[in-house]
Protein backbone atom coordinates (compact mmCIF):
# COMPACT_ATOMS: atom_id res chain seq x y z
CA UNK A 1 0.00 0.00 0.00
CA UNK A 2 1.52 3.65 -0.99
CA UNK A 3 1.68 5.86 1.73
CA UNK A 4 -0.90 8.89 2.12
CA UNK A 5 2.06 11.21 1.11
CA UNK A 6 2.68 9.56 -2.23
CA UNK A 7 -0.78 9.37 -2.96
CA UNK A 8 -1.58 13.27 -2.10
CA UNK A 9 1.55 14.17 -4.40
CA UNK A 10 0.11 11.46 -7.31
CA UNK A 11 -3.16 13.38 -7.35
CA UNK A 12 -1.77 16.85 -6.99
CA UNK A 13 0.75 16.03 -9.94
CA UNK A 14 -2.52 14.77 -12.03
CA UNK A 15 -4.53 18.07 -11.67
CA UNK A 16 -1.16 19.82 -12.54
CA UNK A 17 -0.90 18.41 -15.91
CA UNK A 18 -4.76 19.04 -16.46
CA UNK A 19 -4.40 22.79 -15.58
CA UNK A 20 -1.72 22.87 -18.13
CA UNK A 21 -3.25 21.43 -20.51
CA UNK A 22 -6.21 23.44 -20.59
CA UNK A 23 -3.90 26.46 -20.39
CA UNK A 24 -1.58 25.33 -23.42
CA UNK A 25 -5.02 24.22 -25.27
CA UNK A 26 -6.52 27.73 -24.60
CA UNK A 27 -4.00 29.78 -25.85
CA UNK A 28 -3.43 27.15 -29.09
CA UNK A 29 -6.93 28.79 -30.07
CA UNK A 30 -9.40 25.94 -28.37
CA UNK A 31 -12.40 27.11 -26.32
CA UNK A 32 -12.37 24.21 -23.47
CA UNK A 33 -14.98 24.58 -20.94
CA UNK A 34 -18.91 24.22 -20.96
CA UNK A 35 -19.69 25.16 -24.64
CA UNK A 36 -16.94 23.57 -26.65
CA UNK A 37 -17.32 23.25 -30.40
CA UNK A 38 -16.31 19.77 -31.58
CA UNK A 39 -16.00 18.15 -34.88
CA UNK A 40 -16.63 14.56 -35.24
CA UNK A 41 -15.09 12.55 -37.95
CA UNK A 42 -18.05 12.89 -40.59
CA UNK A 43 -17.54 16.69 -40.12
CA UNK A 44 -20.35 17.49 -38.28
CA UNK A 45 -20.42 20.57 -35.63
CA UNK A 46 -21.91 20.50 -32.01
CA UNK A 47 -21.22 22.36 -29.00
CA UNK A 48 -20.63 19.83 -25.92
CA UNK A 49 -19.25 20.40 -22.52
CA UNK A 50 -15.24 19.69 -22.61
CA UNK A 51 -13.78 19.55 -18.79
CA UNK A 52 -10.21 17.89 -19.52
CA UNK A 53 -10.07 14.94 -16.78
CA UNK A 54 -13.92 14.71 -16.64
CA UNK A 55 -16.21 12.83 -19.05
CA UNK A 56 -19.79 11.22 -18.02
CA UNK A 57 -20.79 11.25 -21.52
CA UNK A 58 -18.05 9.97 -23.69
CA UNK A 59 -14.82 7.81 -23.85
CA UNK A 60 -11.65 9.50 -23.59
CA UNK A 61 -9.23 8.66 -26.08
CA UNK A 62 -6.37 11.39 -24.93
CA UNK A 63 -7.17 14.63 -27.21
CA UNK A 64 -9.98 12.72 -28.81
CA UNK A 65 -13.27 11.36 -27.31
CA UNK A 66 -15.79 8.92 -28.58
CA UNK A 67 -18.99 10.72 -28.46
CA UNK A 68 -22.74 10.32 -29.61
CA UNK A 69 -23.26 13.06 -32.31
CA UNK A 70 -26.55 14.99 -32.28
CA UNK A 71 -26.15 16.15 -35.56
CA UNK A 72 -25.64 12.76 -37.51
CA UNK A 73 -27.06 10.15 -34.84
CA UNK A 74 -23.88 8.41 -34.67
CA UNK A 75 -21.40 7.77 -32.29
CA UNK A 76 -17.84 8.70 -33.77
CA UNK A 77 -14.55 10.27 -32.05
CA UNK A 78 -14.76 13.99 -31.54
CA UNK A 79 -12.32 16.57 -31.06
CA UNK A 80 -12.35 20.26 -30.34
CA UNK A 81 -11.75 22.35 -33.13
CA UNK A 82 -9.75 26.08 -33.19
CA UNK A 83 -12.09 29.07 -32.95
CA UNK A 84 -10.28 31.03 -35.65
CA UNK A 85 -10.68 27.84 -38.00
CA UNK A 86 -14.34 28.49 -38.32
CA UNK A 87 -16.55 30.44 -40.18
CA UNK A 88 -19.61 32.52 -38.30
CA UNK A 89 -21.53 30.11 -39.68
CA UNK A 90 -20.24 27.64 -38.93
CA UNK A 91 -19.96 28.67 -35.57
CA UNK A 92 -23.97 28.92 -35.57
CA UNK A 93 -24.38 26.20 -37.05
CA UNK A 94 -22.03 24.38 -33.98
CA UNK A 95 -24.44 26.31 -31.50
CA UNK A 96 -27.80 25.26 -32.84
CA UNK A 97 -26.39 21.23 -32.00
CA UNK A 98 -25.70 20.99 -28.43
CA UNK A 99 -24.86 17.94 -26.69
CA UNK A 100 -26.71 16.60 -23.76
CA UNK A 101 -25.60 18.99 -21.29
CA UNK A 102 -24.37 16.50 -18.33
CA UNK A 103 -21.00 17.31 -17.47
Amino acid sequence: MRPPRLKRRLALLVLVVYVLGTIVARRRGYRVGTSTIVRCRSGHLFTTIWIPGVSFKSVRLGWWRLQRCPVGGHWSLVKPVRQAALTNAERRAADEHRDVRIP
